[in-house]
């Protein structure tokens, strides 16, 4: 009996590049091995596995995101650009060839269950006041408008998701470190801590803005 969590999958090795599930990540390909991957894989099931590759040590991350292509469209030249969504995330259990493109045998994984769905569902408000406030807070030391989304996630899970993806600046290695995650708790806290800090920052910089301002508006 064949063992459908484990699965043969090419990848696409991206520098500084974490894909979580159902997030979005639009893609050129131009390089001649990666038009041959995407030749493959469409005409198979459209997915394949996009995986960090680190600017430092050159080598390709354990865990990545499956992409799968829902839009495509090919050049005259021959190079393409596509449209994926991240589905399940999978660990590589061994690399089966390196040429002409990445191809490696991956076991799906997921977060654990849950026990107290009650505190999750408590600590993802929390985290969703933390991240309202930094949104808040950037809009007001920018003078520009900031919103979030209407419909955010509601699920804890495909929350955390969602706050790991769009964290800020060159946060490749800790996105890296959320997607390796399998404990939506963990991930949810570990975002509380970044979102609160980001907020505590962005409070003493506002404040300090506004009493600027109000000094120059005292002198004139």
């Amino acid at each position: 009996m064949t063992d459908i969590s484990v699965r043969e999958l090419p990848l696409f090795p991206l520098p500084d590049v974490v894909l979580f599930p159902q997030e979005v990540l639009p893609l050129h390909i131009f390089e001649s091995r990666y038009r041959m991957m995407l030749k493959t894989v469409l005409e198979t099931d459209s997915r394949f596995g996009v995986v960090r590759l680190n600017p430092q040590t050159k080598k390709i991350e354990d865990v990545g995101c499956c992409a799968q292509i829902i839009k495509h469209q090919i050049s005259d030249d021959g190079r393409s650009n596509i449209v994926t969504m991240g589905q399940q995330r999978f660990r590589i259990l061994e690399i089966i060839r390196e040429a002409p493109f990445y191809t490696a045998l991956v076991s799906w994984i997921d977060d654990q269950a849950t026990e107290n769905q009650e505190d999750l569902d408590e600590l993802s408000n929390t985290v969703l006041v933390a991240l309202k406030d930094v949104v808040s807070l950037t809009g007001k030391l920018t003078d520009s408008e900031r919103r979030l989304p209407e419909e955010l996630p509601k699920i804890a899970r495909e929350l955390s998701f969602w706050i790991a993806s769009h964290l800020g600046g060159p946060a490749a290695e800790e996105q890296q470190r959320l997607l390796e995650m399998l404990d939506t708790t963990a991930r949810l806290e570990r975002e509380y801590e970044m979102l609160d800090h980001t907020r505590k920052q962005l409070a003493a910089r506002t404040a300090l803005k506004e009493s600027l301002s109000n000094a120059d508006q005292k002198n004139n």
